[in-house]
């Protein structure tokens, strides 16, 4: 198996002119690390000794140590290098000029997962923002999309839900790796900072991440594995309910249910075109922490066998849309906050759109919902060719 390198590989083989003699800082997390597990932080204070003068990390902390969302990481001294991390998910989310002072060049070097709900690609974008507002660089170092940067799902964001969740019109499923965000996001969308991708060498748009030959170190608590990532463009909408999407279980997202269903009820009312790369096997969870703690949620594991096919979001608009006909009583929304909104509903935010919640209550088959997005799709396809940097 040919390994593909990353960012983070070819900027330490060729440095560019803009990091000689810059102070530099680091957005990074657990993920941030080289083919051998080595973390980039250290890389780059090995290959530049002296310039690395600050850390940042998203959410979840420089560790991925806080579990859910809206617990918030403190700022703090890195035991590795010594130097300032500053918390980009605590009393802020949006860097200070007291954050970028100590730096010249702020390094990203982040694992996104290919989903528009991830909180990443905005910390990203405010520090974008942050960095044309103080007149700082930002070099990105590319990593793959693990849900691959071939397949396109979902409605785009509506301006009324954007939130930390969603800022830009973008689709649920958005195909682009994080280098490639970035350029969209600073042309398309106008943020106009100093920016520098370096691109990755041999990643194609067709590989699943357990084709490049790189080590998978879980970028957030609850996506442990590929295959939790692969799940997860779907899955997520489930953190907008009351049925439980495996957290509190080995299986985050791969396992979904709720103690009052039926797994086989539910597939028989099921679309089978929708579970075409899958296989919906019933199962009994108990989360030892969230949702249901401590209780017995009847549902399903999602194997995907044939992840060219699966459609992830549709599938799980469908079971969103036959628990709610099968148990109108006991289906219940989660209520505000939800990352820092106060009075929308969470679940719009991570729909990204009102009209597809009406549509899914109303009982608007799911291939409907579907071709309403196409063209939408078709239009972002047609936006990010000038931004996508690989075949």
């Amino acid at each position: 198996m040919q390994m593909v390198k990353t960012g983070l590989e070819v900027f330490l083989n060729d440095p560019p002119p803009s990091v000689k003699n810059g102070r530099l800082g680091l957005l990074c997390n657990p993920a941030s690390v080289d083919n051998r597990f080595v973390h980039s932080r250290q890389r780059i204070n090995d290959t530049f000794p002296g310039y690395l003068k600050a850390l940042y990390s998203p959410q979840h902390g420089l560790y991925a140590e806080k579990q859910d969302n809206m617990i918030e990481s403190m700022h703090r001294t890195d035991p590795v290098t010594g130097v300032q991390v500053f918390s980009l998910y605590g009393d802020t989310r949006i860097p200070t000029r007291a954050m970028m002072d100590p730096i010249d060049v702020m390094i990203v070097d982040l694992q996104d997962v290919g989903t528009r709900v991830y909180t990443f690609i905005y910390t990203l974008s405010y520090c974008m923002e942050a960095a044309k507002k103080f007149q700082k660089k930002i070099i990105v170092l590319d990593r793959p999309n693990p849900v691959g940067g071939h397949n396109f799902e979902g409605n785009l964001l509506s301006p009324d839900c954007s939130s930390f969740v969603g800022r830009y019109p973008i689709p649920m499923r958005h195909g682009l790796t994080i280098g490639e965000l970035a350029l969209l996001f600073n042309t398309c969308f106008k943020i106009g900072c100093d920016l520098e991708v370096v691109a990755m060498q041999g990643w194609k748009r067709k590989m699943q991440f357990d084709l490049t030959g790189l080590p998978w170190v879980a970028p957030s608590p609850n996506l442990p594995t590929s295959m939790s990532a692969m799940v997860y463009p779907g899955q997520v909408i489930w953190e907008g309910t009351n049925i439980s999407e495996g957290r509190g279980t080995t299986q985050p997202f791969e396992l979904f249910g709720a103690p009052f269903i039926n797994p086989e009820i539910l597939l028989k009312k099921i679309d089978k075109k929708l579970l075409v790369g899958t296989v919906l096997r019933p199962v009994e969870f108990e989360p030892t922490s969230n949702k249901w703690k401590g209780q017995s949620c009847k549902g399903f594991q999602i194997h995907v066998t044939d992840p060219s096919v699966y459609s992830p979001y549709a599938l799980s608009l469908a079971f969103y849309q036959v628990i709610i006909e099968t148990y109108p009583d006991q289906f219940a929304y989660k209520k505000p906050p939800y990352e820092y909104e106060n009075e929308r509903l969470p679940m719009d935010l991570i729909l990204g759109n009102r009209e597809i919640r009406f549509q899914i209550e109303s009982g608007v088959q799911i291939s409907e919902i579907v071709s309403g997005w196409e063209k939408q799709l078709s239009n972002y396809k047609n936006e990010i060719k000038s931004v996508c940097l690989y075949k």
